[in-house]
């Protein structure tokens, strides 16, 4: 069953983030990830939602999508990202 990384992610420092937007996209497909939303236009319908980047990457399964949040190739990226941002990440499994 498919799951799905949901990241929120407000940049504080665009230059220093620049690498780590780089650097990630090769590690996510080396676990069979992909992105399905990569930052963008937001269009809230209800509630208030605060101005931030969102990503959502799709893995084959649940343990793929570990293997790759806790794999030695995603380490520097993931120093990167908390270095030049602040963030939330959820694991969702798939419908």
């Amino acid at each position: 069953m498919a799951a799905y990384v949901l990241a929120e992610i407000e940049i504080t420092n665009p230059e220093g983030y620049k690498e780590y937007a780089a650097l990630v996209p090769a590690t996510i497909a080396q676990y069979g990830g992909k992105f399905l939303v990569r930052g963008g236009n937001v269009h809230p319908l209800e509630g208030d939602w605060p101005q931030r980047r969102r990503v959502i990457i799709e893995f084959p399964s649940r343990e793929r999508a570990l293997e790759w949040y806790n794999s030695p190739e995603y380490v520097k990226p993931a120093a990167l990202r908390k270095a030049n941002s602040n963030g939330r990440l959820l694991l969702l499994d798939g419908a």
